[in-house]
């Protein structure tokens, strides 16, 4: 049995943190995971971008709510479903996807958690573990099950070489140029056709 591992922002949808400063017009918070690796620096970052400008998680669901899955997301996820176990693997947050997932047909997600105060301010984030991707994949492995991991970003790329395949979609040219073992898929075809020739690594 094979399990899908896909991310979720710049594999499904746009990046979520891009989205709400577009609509917030708060430029700083297009930083993302393809800008720092570092994701606890990272989310410091926002938070502190956040506090300054008092805007709290109600806005920023109704930004997220006004998303949608990008052009072909849908359609590849019902193919990867009738071949594959699916599972979204995430540096998200429970309290941003839930409108995302019910687009996407509510796919399993693991991801993390928000802590939020009776305002509505985020005061802090909460991680399942340390390298929560990679250690999924590993856990998944662990039960005798191969793995075709899917990512954009340098967050992905410890779930993507751990995995038995790894392939990297969309990603930035400082991502190839820094994994250059990792194929690369540039539309959703191109990425059915990976999953097509990862399967040889998983026999």
């Amino acid at each position: 049995m094979i399990v899908a591992c896909l991310d979720l922002e710049g594999v499904l949808v746009s990046e979520i943190w891009i989205n709400v400063a577009e609509r917030t017009g708060i430029d700083a918070l297009k930083r993302t995971t393809r800008d720092e690796p570092d994701y606890d620096v990272l989310m410091k970052q926002r938070l502190e971008i956040l506090s300054k400008h008092e805007l709290g998680l109600p806005a920023i669901q109704q930004a997220i709510a006004a998303m949608s899955p990008l052009p072909g997301a849908v359609k590849f996820l019902d193919w990867v479903r009738v071949r594959y176990q699916l599972v979204i693997l995430s540096d998200t947050f429970y309290q941003f996807a839930a409108p995302l997932m019910r687009q996407l047909g509510y796919p399993t997600l693991l991801c993390h958690d928000l802590e939020v105060d009776d305002s509505g301010k985020i005061v802090d984030y909460h991680l399942r573990l340390p390298d929560p991707k990679r250690r999924s994949v590993q856990a998944f492995r662990d039960l005798n099950l191969k793995v075709i991991a899917v990512g954009d970003s340098y967050n992905d790329t410890t779930m993507l070489l751990e995995a038995d395949a790894g392939i990297l979609f969309r990603p930035p040219e400082n991502v190839i140029r820094e994994f250059p073992q990792l194929p690369v898929a540039r539309d959703y075809d191109e990425l059915r056709k990976a999953f097509q020739d990862a399967e040889e690594n998983c026999r």
